[in-house]
């Protein structure tokens, strides 16, 4: 089993990012390395939520800022590990949506439930190849 490492300081900025969006979705990239057990993550970067169609419940980063965001990752010796989003006045739970749109195997996706713009539950999923 895979482990995502977060500090205190990710875990807190990523659920203050879905309290700022509120009623939108947050969404942004989870930066760290690779340890023996999975990712130790040192930062996470927000990006833009290009959903205009939906922004209350999808989000879609720009192909042109997740290029930004690696460029940034890799000049600090970093890699993208993951991805987060939250979803307001809703449970975190992959939706069938995020299954879809999880197209980054073996990255770990974080999301946060926002009820009512304050951050509550914060859980881990893992996109995996299912055989």
């Amino acid at each position: 089993m895979s482990v995502l490492q977060l500090t205190r300081a990710v875990y807190e900025a990523i659920r203050a990012h879905g309290e700022e969006t509120y009623p939108n979705e947050c969404c942004g990239a989870l930066l760290g390395r690779s340890v023996p057990d999975g990712w130790r993550i040192e930062t996470s970067v927000k990006a833009g939520n290009t959903r205009t169609d939906s922004a209350h419940n999808r989000y879609n980063i720009a192909p042109g800022e997740l290029v930004k965001i690696e460029r940034e990752a890799r000049s600090r010796g970093l890699s993208i590990a993951g991805f987060y989003h939250s979803h307001p006045d809703h449970l975190a739970q992959w939706s069938p949506t995020d299954f879809a749109e999880a197209h980054w195997l073996g990255c770990s996706y974080v999301i946060t439930a926002v009820a009512k713009g304050k951050a509550e539950v914060t859980q881990l999923f893992s996109a995996r190849r299912h055989h």
